[in-house]
């Protein structure tokens, strides 16, 4: 008979905002372990190296933004809306993130390379995928290089999330958002993904 595990994963995937707000070392165990359901000392017995702790939840949170992609691409019937949706959902993700969230997790080899992973055998081939099929329904110009616009939004909302050029004392991040991907994205486009997209953020 298989082992049951003693948690799922909709506890672990609690602990990530905690994880966000702090960084992973400055997390509070106190609100970890009120997060997954334990004492402070069952969380101690459980997680003795933090370095565990880290890799079970971001491996979560990877499970979780896979089954949110999955309801966009349910919700949005094209390419462009799709497009749109996901990098929102990147950039809640990253809003009112501690500084040191992103330092901490690379102090985890492991956990940072599947990170990595993540992103370069889901994130990119999905953003690639998308902007195929935009290419298909003839929303988006079919003379685009695919790669290099994956990577440039790749960066885009590396740069939007960055405090140092974009501090959130002095911009509001869905302006910047907006200013940002609004207008690059509907630069990709035909007339009528143009369309769609304004449309879109119309609805935001």
């Amino acid at each position: 008979m298989p082992l049951s595990t003693p948690y799922s994963a909709a506890p672990l995937e609690a602990v990530v905002p905690i994880f966000r707000r702090y960084g992973t070392e400055a997390a509070p165990a106190e609100e970890l372990a009120a997060a997954l359901q334990l004492s402070v000392s069952e969380l101690n017995t459980r997680y003795a190296d933090r370095s565990t702790l880290v890799h079970q939840v971001m491996q979560a949170d990877i499970e979780r933004q896979k089954r949110e992609h999955a309801e966009v691409f349910q919700q949005y019937p094209t390419a462009v809306e799709r497009l749109y949706a996901l990098i929102q959902l990147g950039l809640r993700d990253m809003t009112d993130v501690a500084p040191s969230f992103i330092s901490d997790l690379q102090r985890y080899p492991r956990t940072w390379e599947m990170l990595m992973d993540n992103l370069n055998e889901y994130s990119a081939p999905q953003t690639q995928q998308l902007l195929n099929e935009g290419i298909r329904q003839r929303l988006f110009r079919s003379d685009i290089n695919i790669q290099l616009v994956s990577k440039i939004l790749v960066e885009q909302l590396n740069m939007l999330i960055n405090p140092q050029i974009f501090p959130p004392e002095r911009y509001n991040l869905a302006e910047v958002f907006r200013s940002i991907f609004l207008y690059y994205v509907r630069g990709l486009c035909t007339e009528e993904g143009a369309r769609i997209a304004a449309n879109h953020f119309a609805r935001l």
